[in-house]
C-alpha cells in the first residue's frame, strides 16, 4: 500500500509541475503577443514620430546588456562636472573606442549646444528603452516568481502531509507494540498460572491435568502464531525482502491451501463450494508468499464466521481469487480499515481470536505481485461479503 501510495505521489507531482509549467508558457507566449501589438501600434510611432528619435547602436563584440550598460554610463557622464565627465568618458572610450558606437539624435536637439542637455535628453531616452526592456522581461519574471511560490506551497503541502504521515505511522507503531504486548500477556498469563497449578500439584483430576496441558499447548500455538506473523509483517517491510518467483499453477496452489485447512472447515460444519476448473492457470509468482495470503484469508474465514457458514472458493478467468461466505457482516468502521494492520473486531480480543496482521500481510503480498486484495460487502449472489484477489498478467 505504501509504495502504490508514494508511486500516486510521485506521479501527481510529475503531473503538477507539467501542468503548471504549460501554464507559464502560455502566459508568457500570450503576454508577448500582446507587447508585440502594444510596440507595434503604439510605443514605436510615438517614438519615431511624435520624439522624431532615430537611434542606432553598432557593436562588433558584447552583448545588448553590455550595450545598453556602455550607452548609460557614456550618456550620464556629461551630467558630472566637467573633469570627472572627461575622465569617464576618456576611459570608457579607449575601452570600447574599437567595439561600439552608439548614436542618438533626433530633430528636437537640433539647435541645442549645451552638451549637459543633449545628454539629459540622450539619458531619458536610455531609460524610456530600458523601461521597454523591463515591460518586456517583465512576463518572465512574473512567470518565475509564481512558479516558485506555487511549487514552493506544493512542497510544504508535501512536505505537511509527509509528515502527518510519520506521525500516524508512529502513532500506528506504537498501538501495534501495545497490542503485542496485550497478545503476548494475555496467554502467557494464562500458560504460567496452569503450569504453576501443574507443577505445585494443585491439580490431582487426570482429566483436568490434561485439560490444563491442552490449554498450555493451545496458547503456546497462539504466541507462535503471533510471533510468526509479526515476523513476516516486519521481515516484508524491510528492504531485503524480495521474491522468488516461479511459473506455477494458481490452481493447484489454492486447492492446496484448501486442503491444508479442510479438517477446520470440517470442525466447525461449515459447508464448501469450490470451483476451480480443471484448466492450468500458469502464472509467475512467489508460490510461498501466495500460499501464505491465501491461506490467512482462508483462516479467517474459518475463525470469524460461525458454525454452519456457506464458504464459496473460486477461481474466474483474469487469475481472479474469490473468497466469499454468508457469516458474520464486516461493519463498516471496521471494514474502512481492513487491511491495515492489527485490525480486527473488538470481540477477537477477548476470545483470544486472530492478531490481526493476517490481512494486511495478504494485501501486502498481493501488492507485491503487482496485483489487489479488496473486500466485497453484500454481494450478487447472496453471500455476505467476499475477498477478492486479482492477479495481474
Amino acid at each position: 500500500m505504501e509504495t502504490k501510495n508514494a508511486r500516486e505521489g510521485t506521479t501527481s507531482l510529475k503531473w503538477f509541475l507539467i501542468r503548471h509549467f504549460v501554464l507559464v508558457m502560455v502566459f508568457i507566449y500570450i503576454s508577448e503577443e500582446l507587447l508585440n501589438i502594444g510596440y507595434r501600434l503604439a510605443v514605436a510611432p510615438f517614438l519615431s514620430e511624435t520624439m522624431n528619435i532615430r537611434f542606432s547602436v553598432t557593436a562588433d563584440d558584447g552583448s545588448i546588456i553590455l550595450i545598453l550598460l556602455q550607452m548609460i554610463l557614456l550618456s550620464a557622464a556629461a551630467l558630472l562636472p566637467d573633469r570627472l565627465a572627461a575622465w569617464v568618458q576618456t576611459s570608457i572610450g579607449q575601452n570600447m573606442e574599437n567595439s561600439l558606437h552608439v548614436d542618438i539624435t533626433s530633430p528636437i536637439l537640433e539647435g541645442v549646444a549645451s552638451q549637459r542637455l543633449i545628454s539629459m535628453y540622450q539619458v531619458g531616452v536610455i531609460c524610456i528603452f530600458l523601461f521597454l526592456l523591463i515591460i518586456t522581461l517583465l512576463p518572465y519574471l512574473l512567470s518565475a516568481w509564481w512558479y516558485y511560490r506555487v511549487v514552493s506551497r506544493k512542497m510544504k503541502e508535501l512536505l505537511a502531509a509527509e509528515k502527518e504521515r510519520k506521525a500516524a505511522y508512529d502513532r500506528q507503531r506504537n498501538l501495534m507494540l501495545s497490542d503485542i504486548a496485550h497478545d503476548i500477556r494475555t496467554p502467557l498469563t494464562t500458560v504460567c498460572g496452569y503450569a504453576r497449578a501443574l507443577m505445585d500439584g494443585m491439580v490431582e483430576d487426570e482429566d483436568k491435568r490434561k485439560e490444563y496441558l491442552q490449554a498450555v499447548y493451545a496458547k503456546s500455538l497462539r504466541m507462535d502464531e503471533l510471533m510468526t506473523l509479526l515476523f513476516e509483517y516486519v521481515r516484508m517491510d524491510s528492504d531485503g525482502f524480495t521474491l522468488h518467483k516461479e511459473t506455477a499453477d494458481l490452481g493447484e496452489l489454492l486447492r492446496e491451501n484448501i486442503a491444508l485447512l479442510y479438517a477446520d472447515f470440517e470442525e466447525k460444519g461449515m459447508e464448501l463450494d469450490i470451483d476451480i476448473p480443471e484448466q492450468e492457470f500458469p502464472y509467475e509468482m512467489d508460490r510461498v508468499q501466495i500460499g501464505r495470503a491465501i491461506g490467512n484469508i482462508l483462516t479467517n474465514a474459518v475463525r470469524y464466521n460461525e458454525k454452519g457458514t456457506r464458504i464459496r472458493i473460486s477461481l474466474q478467468e483474469g487469475f481472479q481469487i474469490r473468497i466469499a461466505d454468508n457469516g458474520i457482516p464486516i461493519e463498516d468502521e471496521l471494514a474502512e480499515h481492513i487491511f491495515e494492520p492489527f485490525t480486527r473486531g473488538d470481540k477477537t480480543r477477548s476470545t483470544g481470536g486472530g492478531s490481526g496482521l493476517g490481512l494486511s500481510i495478504s494485501a501486502k503480498i498481493i501488492q507485491m505481485h503487482g496485483g489487489e486484495l479488496c473486500l466485497e460487502r453484500e454481494c450478487r449472489d447472496g453471500m455476505e461479503k467476499a475477498f477478492v484477489i486479482t492477479l495481474f498478467s
